[in-house]
């Protein structure tokens, strides 16, 4: 009497169905994530630029409107890849704006209702 090694069709089959199921729930979250730690990335970057703002102003008296010439800082990779950020600077008094544009296209396009950012120099 010979004893048969392997899978069944059934069993593999079986296996392929609950693969399948396991990755329809997980892909949809993972994704979820990363969108949300790209957007935790471009705020961390947001903050750190509304610092350097701060620390320029007592140097110069006004806020700049370019802060890779004047700052020195330029977005990280993993936040210019998916928006794209422009300071705006008001006049009296010195006032700024950070905004952060997702780029069209990008998984960030659809972040939820709101999906611009904005740090204005009041902290809001």
């Amino acid at each position: 009497m010979k004893t048969q090694k392997g899978f069944s069709l059934i069993e593999l089959l079986v296996a392929v169905v609950i693969i399948g199921i396991i990755t329809a729930i997980a892909i949809p979250n993972y994704q979820n994530y990363v969108v949300k730690g790209n957007r935790a990335a471009a705020q961390s970057y947001m903050m750190d630029l509304a610092n350097r703002e701060k620390q320029y102003l007592l140097d110069a008296r006004v806020y700049t409107a370019n802060p890779t010439a004047d700052l020195g800082v330029t977005p990280p990779a993993d936040v210019s890849k998916h928006y794209t950020v422009t300071v705006t600077v008001g006049t009296a008094p010195p006032s700024f704006t950070i905004t952060a544009t997702p780029i069209a296209g990008s998984p960030q396009a659809n972040d939820g209702p709101v999906s611009t950012l904005t740090l204005g120099s009041d902290g809001t």
